[in-house]
């Protein structure tokens, strides 16, 4: 794994993105914080990955000014607030050998904040997301992350029952926008932090 972890850091780089390893939660999450002034807001993008490394807890504690639809009453409100954060935070659906973010999405609020709007970003992956291919990061986004999600979720799509994708036209579907970063975007200032564990779907 720290080969395939190696190979995934290096091409990341080669793609422009900043990238750093870490080998194990805590570091990234003291890295994070480090890297992060109370002066910048911070916004959150639906993320088991995050939710496992109770970063939100962290950020709230130290006095940054959070936003997270998953902690809010006022969900689109909150979504709204985190469109124009400094800082966003998220993780991916998968990352390639190859250097690709690939990504699916429901409402698009999570990969649009991914590669634009904000001052930096910062997308955390555990070593689960690594993938060889494009192809091989589809699969797994169809068939794991994405009933793992509907499931968490508690939404009618087929995916929730039968622990696959059917390319269904439920309007629960989470998978109708797909973004792939095949380079860091110009003018973008996206960091990807790697991390020696399995973390989220």
């Amino acid at each position: 794994m720290k080969e395939k972890i190696r190979l995934a850091e290096k091409s990341l780089k080669d793609n422009g993105f900043i990238v750093r390893v870490f080998d194990n939660k805590e570091e990234a999450k003291k890295a994070l914080l480090d890297s992060i002034s109370t002066d910048e807001s911070v916004a959150f993008g639906g993320s088991m990955t995050l939710h496992e490394m109770d970063l939100y807890d962290d950020f709230k504690k130290r006095g940054y000014k959070v936003f997270w639809h998953w902690k809010a009453e006022d969900k689109r409100k909150e979504l709204e607030s985190a469109y124009n954060a400094d800082i966003y935070l998220t993780s991916t659906n998968a990352l390639t050998l190859d250097g690709k973010l690939v990504n699916m999405d429901g409402t698009a609020n999570r990969v649009s904040s991914m590669f634009y709007g904000h001052e930096r970003v910062y997308i955390i992956a555990g070593r689960n997301k690594i993938c060889k291919d494009y192809e091989d990061a589809r699969e797994r986004i169809k068939n794991v992350a994405a009933p793992k999600n509907a499931k968490r979720l508690n939404i009618n799509t087929p995916c929730r029952f039968t622990g696959k994708c059917n390319d269904c036209d439920s309007p629960d579907r989470i998978c109708s926008v797909e973004v792939i970063l095949h380079r860091n975007p110009t003018g973008a200032n996206i960091n990807v932090y790697i991390i020696d564990e399995d973390l989220g779907y």
